[in-house]
This record gives C-alpha cells, structure tokens and sequence, in this order.
C-alpha cells in the first residue's frame, strides 16, 4: 500500500504531464483507447468524483456554514465570469457552433477537484477551496443546463433536462455517496490506507476520458487547433484574472484571493468532456475542446501555483536578507 501511496502521489503532482502523455498516445494509438465512449465514459466520470466524495468530511462542509459569504461570493463568480466569458470570447472571436457549445460548456461547469490540489501548492485557501468545489458542484445540475440554455441561443439545441440528470446521476449522486462512505467507514484502518490512492485513480481516469476523446475525434483536431487554442487560452487566463480581482474588491485575504482565482479559473472540464460527448453529439469540437481545455487548465494550474509559491519564497529570502 505504500508503494500504491506513493504512486498516486507522484500521478497527482505530474497530473498535466501524465494527461498530456496519454492524449498524445491515444492520438496515434486510436484503438487503445475507443472502448472509452458513451457510458463507460460516464461511468469514468461517475468514479472520480466518487473519489472526491470520499475525501470529504462534515468538517469540510462546516467551512460553508463558517464562512458563508466567503464561499457565495466564490460560488457567484465561479457562475456569472466565466460563462460570461465564454459567450463573449466566442463571439469575439466568431467562433463555429461546435467551438461555441465546447465553451460555453467549460464555462458553466463546476470548478474541479485539481483547483483544490493547485490552491494547496500555491498557497492558497485550502479550506475554502473545498468548500467552494463542493458546493459549486452541488448547484451544477442546476446552473450549468440553465446558463448553457440562455447563452448557447438558438443556433445551439440544449437538452436542459437531460444535462440536469446527466450532472445528477454523474456528479452529485457519487459524491454524495463518497461522502456517506467516509462518514461511515472513514475511522477504520483500511479506509484511511484506501484514501491515499484516491487522487492517483482520480489522474487515471481523467486522463482515461481525454483519451477517449482524443481517440474518437483526434482526427478532426487540426481542422480547428489554433482558434481554439487561444479561446481556450483567453478563457482560462481572463478567468483567474478575474477571480483574483473578484477576491481582492471582496477585501478577502491574499490566500483566499489566490483560491478565488484557482477556483474561477479553472473548470470541470473532464464533465465538459464528457456532457459535450453525449449531449452534442453533432458537434465533435466541442468534445475536442472541452478534453484541450482538461489539459490546459491542469498545466495552467500548476503555473499559476507555481508562480504563487516562488513569490513568497522570493519574499521570503529578502525578508531574511
């Protein structure tokens, strides 16, 4: 179990580099991943936010009570910036139909549990992460089909419905059962050797979804590599701007300011992938869009993190000085 430990540590740490990889083999290697398609994908999806569900405890959820303003304001931003964005940035750049429900998609979804691991490396918030993760994802089924619905307009055909129990039966329904599981067996010695495993099987089966994805459309993906590149990249870096502004007119901490813009920033995308998938099956982009987006936001992250951390050990150094 150690060496196991150990290996989910270091997929966690190397996420975008693992992900990336695996795109790459899949691209070239199609067959190796074409068994990742239709349910099997949802079930993917379905078993990593188990995983997250099993990392939490009432004690995570008591930061939402604690801080209620802290986490509404996340919450608030999180569903107005970058939908917002993501409807703007597509007509800016006129993107096609399929770019346009890609991310508008990516835009309207939950922040992901990778905001939670980058808030914890940059130095942020990490409580407050959580808390903001684990209720934006709750009012997912919600808010993502309603905003994609009134921003996607008539061009773009949106089963509301069907994403709100899409969301339901994917998202909300394993957490909440990850979460009965650690409230019941979290105490016990083999649950608390299992948890450490849990962010590594999480790796795998994100980088298991953009593999299918990049299996079944890869293809296609040089038709509209470069636009969509730098929507994606408008996307995310305006994001985490923005939620780090969001945070400071708030008045809140440098912390909490960083989570916010962690949080903001980056998105559920591995949900993205596979709603896109399933719900726009006319649009192959989108899919495409939305698995770039799953490794770009990762690799984004892990900069911004970065660059969190060496600021204050810079700081750090001079103060010694």
């Amino acid at each position: 179990m150690k060496f196991l430990s150990a290996v989910s540590a270091l997929l966690a740490r190397y996420t975008s580099a693992f992900v990336v990889a695996t795109a790459v083999f899949a691209y070239f290697l199609p067959d190796a991943f074409s068994w990742v398609r239709g349910n099997v994908q949802t079930a993917i999806l379905g078993f990593i936010m188990l995983t997250m569900g099993m990392t939490l405890s009432v004690k995570d959820f008591k930061v939402v009570a604690e801080r209620p303003f802290d986490i509404c304001a996340a919450a608030a931003a999180q569903y107005t910036i970058m939908p917002l964005l993501a409807f703007g940035i597509a007509r800016l750049l006129g993107l096609s139909d399929a770019l346009t429900a890609g991310l508008l998609l990516i835009g309207c979804c939950p922040g992901g549990v990778s905001s939670n691991i980058m808030s914890f490396i940059g130095r942020g918030d990490v409580a407050f992460s959580v808390g903001t993760t684990s209720v934006s994802t709750i009012l997912a089924p919600v808010l993502t089909p309603f905003l994609c619905l009134h921003l996607a307009g008539r061009a773009i055909e949106v089963d509301a419905m069907g994403m709100f129990v899409s969301i339901l039966l994917s998202v909300v329904g394993p957490v909440a059962l990850g979460f009965l599981a650690n409230l019941a067996c979290g105490r016990t010695r083999g649950y608390k050797a299992l948890v450490p495993l849990m962010p590594g099987l999480s790796v795998i089966g994100l980088a298991c979804i953009v593999g299918g994805v990049t299996s079944a459309h890869g293809g296609k993906f040089a038709n509209s590599a470069a636009i969509m590149f730098v929507a994606i990249f408008l996307h995310n870096t305006a994001g985490y701007a923005l939620g780090y502004l969001a945070g400071w007119i708030a008045r809140m901490s440098v912390p909490k300011c960083r989570t916010m813009s962690l949080e903001v920033g980056m998105q559920n995308a591995g949900l993205a992938t596979v709603l896109a998938g399933k719900h726009f099956p006319m649009y192959p982009d989108a899919a495409i869009a939305s698995a770039v987006a799953c490794v770009y936001h990762s690799i984004s992250g892990a900069v911004l993190a970065g660059v969190f951390r060496w600021r204050d050990d810079r700081r750090t150094a001079k103060t010694r000085q």
